[in-house]
């Protein structure tokens, strides 16, 4: 009884901090260009996994060649979907971007019906697949709009096909070999160099605030770094499933968050596209195997196990 607590009680948490991730982007953007912010974020999520690594006494790569995928790897799971969440929600509410992140299955999806590696297109997977970006449309409604979707909702969509293209890379390319900790925390090295080459083409310059500080670095360690901790002991001790269920959590987080600490309307088009989503997501998902875990989290990272 109390071990089926424990676990249960580790999803809400993870689901929390992983759910409030967009939260923080959005207040992290009041003193924060999207480059300025995903280069903190991925510095402090890198600094937490290094300390944790070190705990766990696992070390980093040794070897060029992984070194050389984690470049990859990082760029398609780290810099580039946190800016464009970054860049999402700059325009377009937090709760909305928790909802466009559990895209990422539908991407994975129709990534490995391209490749030739997804064989088990069952007509239940199809609908998700059709349910799924019918969901997109609702939440967005382009029939309401001059210019169909916006910049900011065209961002959030290829942060999910981002973390899509790393899960399929990913799982090929950089098995964790009993070090995941370690793993993770050099992929948020890279990650955050890769970002550091980015600085010069920032928009902005960073004008400080308090708000945009405290909220960088509880997305930084908590948000990035410590989720992938609470995952990865949520997959080694509870399972897949378990992990998974976290991915259908986040989206119900983020919105309700976002009405609650922003004031985000809460219309029934977002909340009937948000459900449309995540059944399309959970027909997607059905007898598939669980998809490759991403180093940090959806907000980032991990996009949920997604």
């Amino acid at each position: 009884m109390n071990g089926g607590r424990g676990a249960s009680a580790r999803i809400v948490v993870l689901a929390l901090l992983w759910g409030s991730g967009f939260l923080w982007i959005k207040l992290a953007l009041t003193g924060l260009s999207p480059v300025h912010l995903t280069l903190v974020r991925c510095a402090l999520g890198a600094l937490t996994l290094l300390g944790l690594a070190f705990a766990a006494r696992q070390r980093l790569p040794r070897d060029r060649a992984t070194w050389g995928r984690l470049v990859i790897a990082a760029f398609f799971c780290n810099a580039l979907p946190f800016a464009l969440f970054s860049i999402g929600e700059r325009t377009v509410d937090s709760g909305i971007a928790g909802v466009m992140n559990a895209t990422t299955p539908l991407w994975s999806l129709l990534i490995g019906v391209a490749l030739g590696t997804e064989r088990r297109l069952t007509p239940a997977r199809l609908l998700g697949l059709v349910l799924g970006f019918a969901g997109v449309l609702v939440i967005f409604a382009p029939w309401q709009q001059a210019n169909l979707l916006s910049a900011g909702a065209l961002a959030l969509l290829g942060a999910g096909l981002s973390y899509a293209i790393a899960f399929a890379y990913m799982a090929r390319k950089l098995p964790p070999d009993g070090a995941p900790l370690a793993l993770s925390a050099a992929q948020l090295m890279t990650a955050t160099a890769l970002t550091a080459v980015a600085l010069p083409v920032a928009s902005t310059a960073p004008h400080l605030t308090l708000t945009a500080v405290v909220a960088v670095t509880i997305l930084g360690v908590f948000g990035t770094g410590i989720t992938f901790y609470l995952n990865y002991r949520i997959l080694t001790d509870e399972g897949p499933t378990a992990a998974a269920t976290v991915g259908y959590l986040l989206p119900v987080v983020s919105v309700a968050l976002g009405a609650i600490v922003l004031g985000e309307p809460l219309t029934l088009r977002v909340v009937g596209g948000m459900v449309i989503v995540l059944v399309a997501v959970g027909l997607t998902r059905w007898r598939a195997q669980a998809p490759a875990k991403c180093a940090t989290s959806p907000s980032g990272g991990l996009a949920a196990p997604k």
